[in-house]
């Protein structure tokens, strides 16, 4: 494979995939519970019930696994350097006809960014969907707080995985490669991850 160059081990992509995988299921059954517009979801898990039982146990799962995804790369992820500030100023690049040179390592800012919402919005997931779990357990106004921040960050998480889906696919064609095979071509790690490139780079 002397045109790709590894990206991420087994253990990234199957807390990944675990991370991917509860968020659809929280989804699916979340819109149930969201707005009765969408109660039919619920008919996907055999019922309401179900899909209540099933929600409540893929937010353990999703919050557990967006922890431990988020603390294997945190040493990267929210460090920012010079270029990531440029990044963040020029928006990728995005808004922009001409490529937009700026050396990035192994994450760009951008996925920096949506990596530090991802676990504040999983915690906060977390937090509030524990104590809507057993709302008689608590205050009427932390339950009432609690439903209000749920819903947000329910709604702002999936606004976000539309844009992270579509950047890591449509938007930047290879870029999925690494989380379905753990390795990306040189050519994309050198337009996408130049200077993360040049410390793995063994040619």
């Amino acid at each position: 494979m002397a045109n790709y160059v590894d990206r991420f081990n087994a253990a990234d992509r199957i807390l990944h995939w675990i991370v991917a995988i509860s968020f659809f299921l929280l989804m699916l059954s979340g819109l149930g519970l969201f707005a009765h517009t969408f109660f039919g979801y619920f008919d996907l898990f055999g019922g309401p019930q179900q899909g209540i039982m099933v929600h409540k146990w893929a937010g353990v799962v999703f919050f557990v696994s967006s922890v431990l995804l988020f603390l294997r790369h945190v040493g990267e992820t929210c460090r920012f350097d010079a270029d990531d500030r440029q990044w963040i100023a020029k928006l990728g690049g995005y808004l922009s006809r001409k490529h937009q040179d700026i050396p990035q390592g192994k994450f760009n800012a951008g996925q920096k960014l949506y990596s530090i919402f991802a676990i504040l919005a999983a915690l906060v997931l977390g937090v509030t969907g524990l104590v809507i779990w057993d709302p008689t357990a608590y205050s009427r106004e932390l339950t009432q707080f609690s439903l209000m921040l749920h819903g947000l960050f329910f709604t702002l998480s999936m606004v976000g995985m539309v844009v992270h889906v579509y950047l890591a696919t449509i938007g930047n064609p290879g870029t999925l490669d690494g989380m379905l095979y753990g390795q990306v071509r040189k050519r994309w790690a050198k337009k996408h991850a130049s200077k993360w490139y040049r410390k793995v780079a063994k040619d």
